[in-house]
């Protein structure tokens, strides 16, 4: 029997990761190749030819299933009915803007939009913040829409785990897909922690430990970690324009193995609202290794955590209580 169409919103969805993704998402990337979707796109007045020409293009893709398409410039409207919310629209930092400024504008945007969901998005809708600073723009949409479960809001790490599996998969000349479970502890900023203490790579005889494998721990300790922290900014310098193809990927990664599952014995990095794990801060919004079963997300417990580690997991922690601060400050 055919299944019911999700309907998923994307905001932004003109700009370059909404004009990356909403074909992945009509393709079945996101959501398996038997699962009907109505797109929901929303963007801001300036933007609304150019999101009707998306929509164009949808429908001049014909793709099979891809049910129904909504483009709007209203809040409410993109907003009604949703069970998946992909938010990538945001206030981009420009030359000269103080942190504070882009905070501002930001908390503004998801203040409302947290309303909307709140008020029009299916029960049990599922979000993810991708628009930067996305862990603390993910903790104002949790603050502004309190009926929604904290753990149905997340923020976006696949895209720096994904960065970190390519980099140890260029290092070893493997499969990228024989690499797993790297984390991306903390900020999705360049605090970020991606930590192999716990990854291993497939081999012919057995997993092996990434560490064991690549044999150079000052790489791994070193350049591995500036280099996933500020691959975001290496991209802006090659292509002129910010990563859109790898985080539109990245973002259909992290909703299908929330919604569809993670495979056994493999975790992922997702931003979730935290409750003090891993000596973590509660109350922010801070990525961790996850596995997801039936729709929902669990953290892994009982690493361990070195000492080496333990000062970046902290690093990146302040840095997201002082991002907290910074965003309520903003209210008052």
């Amino acid at each position: 029997m055919a299944k019911e169409p999700v309907r998923v919103l994307v905001t932004g969805a003109a700009g370059q990761i909404g004009y990356a993704l909403v074909p992945m998402i009509a393709r079945g990337v996101m959501l398996g190749a038997d699962q009907p979707v109505i797109l929901h796109m929303l963007d801001i007045p300036p933007a609304a030819e150019a999101l009707n020409g998306v929509k164009m293009e949808l429908v001049d893709a014909a793709f099979p299933l891809l049910k129904g398409v909504v483009a709007t410039t209203d809040v409410v409207e993109a907003c009604t009915g949703v069970n998946i919310a992909v938010m990538v629209g945001g206030f981009p930092r420009k030359e000269g803007m103080e942190r504070k400024d882009v905070m501002s504008k930001n908390v503004s945007i998801y203040k409302s939009q947290a309303s909307a969901l709140e008020q029009h998005a299916a029960p049990n809708c599922k979000v993810l913040v991708v628009a930067n600073p996305a862990n603390t723009n993910a903790l104002i949409l949790k603050e502004f829409a309190p009926s929604i479960p904290a753990k149905n809001i997340t923020c976006l790490t696949r895209l720096d785990h994904n960065r970190a599996l390519g980099q140890i998969s260029e290092k070893l000349n493997v499969q990228v897909s024989d690499v797993k479970n790297v984390i991306i502890w903390g900020n999705h900023s360049s605090t970020q922690y991606p930590d192999v203490n716990h990854a291993t790579v497939k081999t012919p005889s057995a997993e092996k430990p990434v560490r064991e494998l690549v044999k150079d721990d000052a790489w791994l300790n070193g350049e591995f970690i500036t280099t996933v922290q500020q691959r975001g900014a290496a991209i802006i310098k090659a292509r002129k324009l910010s990563s859109a193809l790898s985080a539109a990927s990245a973002a259909c990664d992290h909703i299908r193995d929330w919604v569809l599952g993670t495979p056994e014995g493999t975790w992922v990095s997702m931003g979730v609202y935290s409750d003090g794990l891993y000596n973590a801060p509660a109350g922010v919004i801070y990525s961790f290794p996850v596995t997801c079963r039936n729709g929902e997300w669990t953290i892994v417990q009982g690493l361990v955590i070195d000492e080496f580690s333990r000062k970046k997991l902290d690093l990146t922690g302040a840095e997201l209580t002082e991002e907290k601060e910074l965003a309520y400050s903003c209210l008052s």
